[in-house]
């Protein structure tokens, strides 16, 4: 029995429900990351299973890890040919004018010594596509559904404070940093085709933080 649910297993993937606050790899400043689980993740198997993507350390939910090597090109060119489904919620510090729509922006990674590196929409960065629709409101706060397109770093994260003028509740860089104790985005739900078989799909779970703030996945 693993400590990190998991969400779906064959021989070649397996898909974990990955916690809030822990990270892919090992921060600089050390301290707990998924690689400790990386042993118990074998669940028999001689290799270690592999990130095939990443989402950042706040965020929870599915993420996919391939088994042994060919499975990891194979994967990681599914995400690269845009072919994975991706599904994301989110809850915002506000509550949208429209109730759905589609976020196009290009994004360029910028960096201060002040406030270190994070990403900004730049006619010369790097186009995105991000869909969405509100699920619910309660008290000025929405949960929002996410399907990006396009797979760049903090995507969704810039596309609600630049494209709806609202941050997710709790991101400490795109917003205040108020109203929740982390980033309040979620890896809802994954699809990867696969040749040959049937593809990979996996839902993971509503989180406490979410429910807690009233907000259940409908």
């Amino acid at each position: 029995m693993t400590q990190i649910p998991i969400l779906f297993e064959d021989g070649e993937a397996l898909v974990i429900d990955k916690p809030a606050g822990l990270p892919i790899e090992r921060p600089r400043r050390g301290g707990p990351a998924l690689e400790d689980h990386f042993e118990e993740l074998k669940l028999g198997f001689q290799r270690a299973p592999v990130p095939v993507h990443r989402i950042d350390t706040d965020t929870s939910g599915c993420l996919l890890l391939a088994r042994n090597p060919k499975a990891l090109k194979r994967f990681a060119k599914s995400f690269e040919d845009r072919l994975v489904e991706k599904r994301y919620l989110g809850v915002l510090a506000g509550v949208p004018e429209e109730a759905e729509g589609k976020i196009e922006l290009s994004l360029s990674k910028i960096s201060s010594a002040e406030k270190g590196w994070r990403m900004i929409a730049a006619k010369k960065g790097k186009p995105s596509i991000t869909h969405w629709r509100v699920i619910a409101e309660i008290r000025g706060k929405a949960l929002l559904e996410f399907r990006p397109e396009t797979g760049r770093t903090h995507q969704i994260r810039v596309h609600c404070q630049a494209g709806l003028g609202m941050p997710l509740l709790g991101d400490p860089v795109y917003g205040s940093g108020k109203g929740a104790p982390r980033t309040m985005l979620h890896a809802a739900a994954l699809s990867v085709p696969r040749e040959g078989k049937a593809p990979i799909e996996a839902t993971a779970p509503m989180p406490q933080d979410f429910t807690a703030l009233g907000f259940g996945d409908g």
